[in-house]
């Protein structure tokens, strides 16, 4: 059986790039499908945000992907964690 990571690195990682939290704990899917709303996100709110909006709001859609995949990789990590404490050895 693999190591788990830390459920405070991941969320470390997690804050730092979308969606690579998940996939240090393994669910590459579920992480590359947050980073790519991420980035559609983003692209879609800087297509149709106001031309006065700041860098915040025209990216808003992609930051608010990114902040939901935050405290997801965070419980992912910590569940892990005590299913592996739990488990019979």
């Amino acid at each position: 059986m693999r190591a788990l990571p830390d459920p405070t690195r991941v969320l470390l990682v997690a804050a730092l790039l979308p969606g690579m939290g998940h996939v240090w704990t393994g669910r590459a899917a579920r992480g590359l499908g947050f980073a790519l709303f991420a980035l559609i996100g983003g692209w879609l709110t800087a297509r149709f945000a106001a031309p006065e909006a700041s860098l915040i709001g025209r990216h808003a859609g992609g930051f608010f992907v990114w902040a939901l995949s935050i405290p997801d990789a965070y419980r992912s990590a910590r569940l892990d964690r005590a299913w592996a404490e739990r488990a019979p050895r």
